[in-house]
């Protein structure tokens, strides 16, 4: 049964840390292109970050660059996202996706080229 179990969301504090993890069981993580998607209260899904297959190649929404870091260990079949210097604004859902893509040196911020997502993680950044 293909399964992403996120964990790691919060309360953190503006100017803080989180770092959320997603483990993939049953499939191999290292076929997949992945992607930390957000959705705060109200709004549509947007796309945080992704990598590529096969050079790790990374992309990033504008207001994250700097502060986020996407990356993945596929021994441990899992992906990350550090988050670094959050703001109020980070406050969402943050959701993990994969896709097998045919292309492995690209990415989309595009919810509807994932195929399996995430649980969903709450982040909420407040003093």
């Amino acid at each position: 049964q293909v399964q992403l179990v996120q964990s790691g969301g919060g309360l953190v504090q503006p100017g803080g840390s989180l770092k959320l993890s997603c483990v993939a069981s049953g499939f191999t993580l290292d076929a997949y292109a992945i992607a930390w998607f957000r959705q705060a209260p109200g709004k549509t899904r947007e796309g945080v970050s992704c990598m590529t297959v096969s050079s790790g190649d990374t992309s990033y929404m504008g207001s994250v660059k700097g502060r986020f870091t996407i990356s993945r260990d596929n021994a441990r079949n899992t992906i990350y996202l550090q988050m670094n210097s959050l703001k109020p604004e980070d406050t969402a859902v943050y959701y993990c996706a994969t896709h097998r893509p045919i292309a492995t040196n690209i990415c989309q911020l595009n919810q509807f080229w994932y195929d399996h997502w995430g649980q969903g993680t709450q982040v909420t950044v407040s003093s």
